[in-house]
């Protein structure tokens, strides 16, 4: 049976879902998830959305914060349209029923790493995402929306005379049945890559799948060295690793080393509100001295009621690990967290594919640069899914220019290595070991071999787990590529054989299918 659609949205993390929302208005809309619909990694947002709402707060002020966070690198029109139209999708949220925490009548705002001014929006204390993504996912289940769940995207098809985007094949997970869907709008939502590192904040889900069916279909992408680790993880043995939000240091948590000392005055003037990048880093040095896994945050000397009204999930989840963070301190270490490149968009979501769409963690649009913002990424995910939908039924204006340069690297496989099947577990660690928080060119050479050589093996059986180590180690080798290329250290990449940042490299990288 062969369908066909006006819109296919994959994904359905708070970019699909607000895409799909927007888009029943203007046609039929399928949209796909290898998952259940509220399997994603929206739900585990905990700080925020940031957004200039606040009275003491402009667009042009969090545009200013967000170009300073981002290395060099940040596309500043992209940008402007993040800050500008931030506040009027915000109001949209709220329209559609996300019930931001609010104090004396007042949205309440918190202060995160870098920015000047307290402007993150949260709900539910530190359970953002998972209130956004909630209403989000009733709101599409009660739509026109058709939603097909467990069901993954294999390949996106397209016109081989114009190169257009025009179907996608789609793997029912639950009885193995393969089909075509056809659509004159496709819209990749399909979020992060986290599960490509051994240690990650990420849920099962995050496996890279978008890169790599643009990558595939002929779609450029950029700055995919750049992947932000977060410096606080709750690390207990056996478990698996629990994001503590940036927003408790924002409350006035303090990182200590195993010595009780706080560290962070040392390495940056912000001290623990540094750039995550920077806190990451100092992590790794303090756990190398003192030969362990883990440091501390802090919050005992904060008021028992702020902290537990505050961070009522992370509260509750250390208490699970007989951790009391009214009394004891938090042990964490960094893990990966979010993806900075990925398929390169304009400014209304377009790839370099026609009728190919992205919006959300899957793409680089240009506002994190090398090191993003602390909680825009929430923000970029509404803003720009519904410039996506604007741009399909004729909106917009001019595409917007990049502001800085760009090469073009075409990236072939490279010769020699023994194509055996990958592994997955074998694949988060090489990746973890070799292309991680400290990288060097050693280290990115052998990973770049050994994951191209798995990036050309197919998947072995027509199954979830088989198409998402293929699509890991293709996104995973890509990686390793722009990360050996980039030879100096900006942002969340960092070279310790070329710990320098280099005014020359002040331009991104954009890879295509040699």
């Amino acid at each position: 049976m062969r369908e066909r659609y006006d819109y296919i949205v994959i994904g359905s993390g708070i970019a699909g879902l607000f895409a799909a929302l927007a888009a029943q208005e203007h046609g039929s809309v399928l949209l796909i998830t290898k998952g259940s619909i509220e399997d994603c990694n929206t739900l585990f947002a905990q700080g925020g959305i940031a957004a200039a709402v606040g009275r003491d707060d402009t667009a042009d002020l969090h545009l200013r914060d967000t170009l300073a966070a981002g290395a060099g690198l940040v596309d500043a029109d992209a940008a402007r349209v993040l800050t500008t139209e931030g506040p009027q999708r915000v109001a949209e949220l709220i329209k559609m029923g996300v019930a931001f925490d609010a104090v004396h009548g007042e949205v309440a705002l918190a202060r995160e790493g870098a920015h000047s001014r307290a402007r993150v929006l949260h709900a539910g204390g530190d359970a953002t995402g998972a209130h956004i993504e909630t209403t989000l996912a009733s709101a599409a289940r009660d739509s026109r929306v058709r939603v097909l769940e467990y069901a993954l995207a294999m390949s996106i098809r397209t016109d081989p005379r114009t190169g257009a985007a025009e179907g996608v094949d789609v793997l029912d997970i639950r009885i193995g049945f393969t089909v075509h869907v056809a659509a004159r709008h496709i819209i990749l939502a399909t979020g992060g890559a986290g599960q490509l590192f051994r240690s990650t904040t990420n849920p099962e889900v995050a496996t890279g799948d978008g890169v790599a069916l643009a990558f595939r279909a002929g779609a450029r992408l950029m700055d995919m060295e750049f992947y932000q680790f977060h410096p606080t993880a709750l690390v207990v043995p056996g478990a698996p690793r629990f994001l503590i939000s940036e927003a408790v240091r924002g409350e006035g948590g303090i990182l200590r080393n195993g010595n009780g000392e706080a560290f962070m005055a040392r390495y940056h003037e912000l001290r623990d509100l540094a750039p995550r990048d920077i806190v990451a880093r100092a992590i790794v040095s303090e756990m190398r001295a003192a030969n362990t896994d883990h440091v501390y945050l802090d919050v005992t000397h904060l008021p028992v009621e702020v902290v537990t009204t505050r961070f009522p999930t992370i509260s509750h989840t250390c208490r699970q690990y007989s951790i009391d963070i009214t009394r004891q301190s938090i042990p964490v270490a960094p893990a990966a967290h979010y993806m900075m490149g990925g398929v390169r968009t304009n400014l209304w979501g377009e790839t370099s594919v026609p009728n190919l769409y992205a919006a959300g963690e899957v793409t680089c649009t240009g506002v994190h640069g090398a090191n993003r913002l602390a909680s825009n990424s929430l923000l970029e995910t509404i803003v720009f899914a519904r410039r996506v939908i604007q741009r399909t039924l004729g909106e917009g204006g001019e595409a917007g220019g990049r502001g800085r340069a760009e090469e073009i690297v075409r990236v072939t496989h490279r010769d020699g290595a023994a194509a055996e099947r990958p592994d997955r577990e074998a694949l988060q660690s090489l990746m973890w070991n070799n292309v991680g928080i400290l990288r060097d060119e050693q280290r990115l050479t052998s990973a770049a071999d050994r994951l191209s050589a798995w990036a050309l093996v197919p998947p072995h059986a027509n199954d979830r787990a088989s198409h998402e180590v293929a699509n890991m180690s293709l996104v995973g080798w890509l990686m390793a590529e722009a990360a050996l290329r980039r030879t100096e250290s900006r942002g969340a990449h960092y070279r310790t054989d070329h710990p320098e940042t280099r005014p020359e490299w002040e331009r991104h990288l954009v890879l295509v299918r040699g």
